[in-house]
């Protein structure tokens, strides 16, 4: 009997199993076939009998199984498209002048039920967008001259300006007929060819000598401006200079004839001292000289200095 309630257990246990087993695979294709799943960079069209019914955004979504619906899913991140025709052909600026211009647009998928209602294929639509591309490069290149794209001068550039006007002929038609989103249309490369190649780069040229020629003759006129205020404040210091030294002048000689009037009470002294200022310049510290006390102004040396005592006695008068 114990091995009979053992099997039987067992083989509930077994059932059990299967039943579980059973049931989470009918989830699993439930799972499957009921619900969908949308990516953060993607956006989901519901077509229900073919006709759409909703857009869904990223998230797991409820859905009945074909062929009552269909679910599309698209990117919607930015994509980059330089055209697929027209990318070398020549086009003629405001001026004449014949240049290459490349471009490129920045777009997404916007309106996802225009877009589907329009086939929905990405090909289709880059067809029709690299078409206005050519268009409207050609138009907006033939509104500026040359030298308004190709400058030395930043501020003479107007390729910004030209970019505004190629996404206002753009942007409008791609979002009226398929839903699309023009971010941004931008200018990639200007290019001469080959022929008129020579003749811009020597008109280039020209121009740069004759403005280096301005330059130069805004230099010297600067020059010759600097030099000039330079000369009056030499001619300024000068006088300035004199003055000074004729003050000083007359400030010495106002000096030189006190001291005269005090020396001439006593010329004998102020020989003496003359002598005395002129020994103290003409020998310095632990000097030898070998002399003639018969020349001046070494004589006062002479007679073991008796010649010392004369102004002294002289000063005692």
């Amino acid at each position: 009997m114990a091995e009979t309630s053992n099997g039987h257990v067992a083989n509930l246990g077994r059932r059990i199993l299967i039943s579980l087993l059973g049931i989470a695979v009918v989830a699993i294709f439930g799972t499957a076939i009921f619900s969908y799943q949308v990516q953060s960079t993607e956006k989901a069209v519901v077509l229900t009998f073919g006709s759409i019914s909703g857009v869904r955004d990223p998230g797991l979504h409820f859905r009945w199984p074909l062929p009552i619906q269909k679910i599309v899913k698209y990117d919607v991140r930015l994509r980059c498209f330089d055209g697929n025709i027209g990318k070398l052909e020549e086009t003629t600026t405001a001026d004449g002048k014949n240049i290459t211009v490349s471009i490129y647009t920045v777009y997404r998928l916007k309106n996802l039920e225009r877009f589907q209602s329009a086939g929905g294929n990405v090909i289709s639509a880059e067809e029709l967008l690299g078409s206005l591309m050519r268009t409207a490069k050609g138009a907006v290149v033939g509104r500026f001259r040359f030298d308004e794209m190709v400058n030395s001068d930043p501020k003479k550039i107007k390729i910004p300006e030209m970019e505004k006007q190629m996404l206002s002929e753009i942007a409008p038609k791609m979002a009226e007929q398929y839903g699309i989103e023009v971010v941004s249309a931008s200018i990639k490369a200007i290019g001469v060819p080959e022929k008129p190649a020579k003749a811009i780069a020597d008109r280039m040229i020209s121009e740069r000598k004759k403005a280096a020629a301005v330059y130069k003759q805004q230099g010297n006129v600067l020059s010759k401006e600097i030099k000039t205020r330079a000369d009056a404040q030499k001619r300024d210091a000068l006088t300035m200079a004199e003055a000074k030294a004729t003050k000083l002048r007359a400030e010495g000689d106002a000096a030189a004839a006190a001291n005269y009037a005090v020396f001439s009470q006593d010329p004998e002294l102020a020989v003496f001292l003359r002598k005395l200022e002129s020994m103290k310049r003409l020998m310095g510290k632990r000097t030898t000289l070998v002399l003639d006390t018969n020349s001046a102004p070494f004589d006062i040396l002479k007679d073991g200095g008796a010649s010392l005592e004369r102004p002294a006695a002289g000063k005692s008068k």
